[in-house]
């Protein structure tokens, strides 16, 4: 067999190596690992452990910031000795029944699917008036809740909505405990709302550096007289 026959013969390919546990680290730290599984000397095992310690560290210089980072390569390092590592760890060592456990499913944040375009806080804005005693405190508070909820609608539909609706929604989202149909409150009108939602929007608009442009004048006889455009006809 000649020499190119035996190299080809000794090539070890990706597909006949076993899975990297962590494929960040490569395969020369896997082995690493698995080599330091075999030392039976304890002492000699655990200054091992902490030569790869240090290694991993040198290959992760941006982490060196993050809170408990040496916390987070030992688990790593346990992680990648698939549990089978039996050194002195100076933080508690994890175990594969933890990190096999699921996280909780997050509930969906939106409760009231029917009314999305007063947002979510509104319904904190509720919650937070129900539980307060009645007074004058109390009264101003759901005021400005509902002249809120009057202008949210508003950027939703331009045109003009009458309390009365505001008023049942506020009787939706609040399980009937605030109602404003027997009291003779009004609300702000719809004509000077829509203009403080164009005012908004229109800030938002022009302070996007995106649109400096938009707001400032064309020189157009400066544009003209720029050298550049004298070649256009």
């Amino acid at each position: 067999m000649s020499y190119l026959e035996e190299s080809l013969a000794s090539l070890e390919y990706n597909s006949q190596r076993s899975s990297l546990i962590i494929p960040e680290y490569g395969r020369h730290l896997q082995k690493m690992i698995d080599q330091v599984k075999t030392i039976e000397d304890r002492e000699k095992r655990n200054k091992a452990a902490k030569y790869v310690i240090s290694v991993m560290g040198t290959l992760n210089p941006h982490l060196r910031d993050v809170p408990d980072f040496q916390h987070k390569l030992w688990d790593q390092l346990f992680i990648m000795s698939n549990f089978e590592l039996d050194v002195d760890s100076p933080y508690p060592i994890p175990s594969r029944e933890v990190l096999s456990l699921k996280p909780e499913r997050l509930k969906y944040p939106q409760n009231f699917p029917k009314y999305r375009f007063y947002g979510n806080n509104i319904k904190y804005m509720i919650d937070v008036a129900i539980k307060w005693e009645a007074g004058d405190m109390k009264d101003a508070l759901v005021l400005v809740i509902a002249n809120h909820m009057k202008k949210s609608y508003l950027s939703w539909n331009k045109e003009t909505v009458e309390d009365e609706v505001i008023f049942q929604h506020l009787l939706e989202l609040s399980d009937g405990k605030i109602n404003l149909f027997s009291s003779n409150e009004e609300l702000s009108n719809s004509q000077n709302l829509m203009k403080v939602n164009k005012k908004v929007s229109n800030k938002s608009q022009f302070g996007n550096p995106a649109n400096k442009n938009l707001g400032g004048k064309v020189n157009f006889k400066k544009k003209i007289n720029n050298p550049k455009n004298n070649n256009r006809k």
